[in-house]
């Protein structure tokens, strides 16, 4: 290895964009796994995913509305949506898991409804 290559490498990570960086190791880790890119699925198709949670909202119980979490697998965002739940343990921003279900679409966004969903240790 070059001390220029050593240079030039150090000198783009310290210049980049943490978010571009963070999407480009999720579709990285995603795509050794075998998984479905969320950039590449439609509405109706049956998906398998891995990513990461970016968000996690909580309705109170009285509310009734469900869990939502917003899902990146480094290509696009999938919302998830569990109804009838107030709370999941382990669904928490940062988590990354695996995501089964048929993609849907709601308000232009993709929408996957009470996905099977398996957590991945942390890294």
């Amino acid at each position: 290895m070059t001390a220029a290559g050593y240079l030039k490498r150090l000198t783009k990570r310290l210049t980049e964009d943490l978010e571009q960086l963070d999407a480009e190791k999720i579709s990285e880790e995603s795509q050794a796994t075998g998984a479905q890119r969320a950039c590449d699925c439609a509405r109706g198709e049956e998906v398998s995913m891995l990513g990461e949670l970016r968000s996690v909202q909580t309705c109170s119980k009285a509310a009734k509305t469900g869990v939502v979490a917003e899902f990146f697998d480094g290509t696009d965002v999938v919302n998830l949506k569990w109804i009838g739940r107030n709370r999941i343990p382990g669904i928490e921003p940062g988590r990354k898991l695996t995501v089964r279900g048929r993609l849907g679409e709601k308000d232009g966004a993709k929408v996957i409804y009470n996905p099977y969903y398996e957590l991945l240790g942390d890294d």
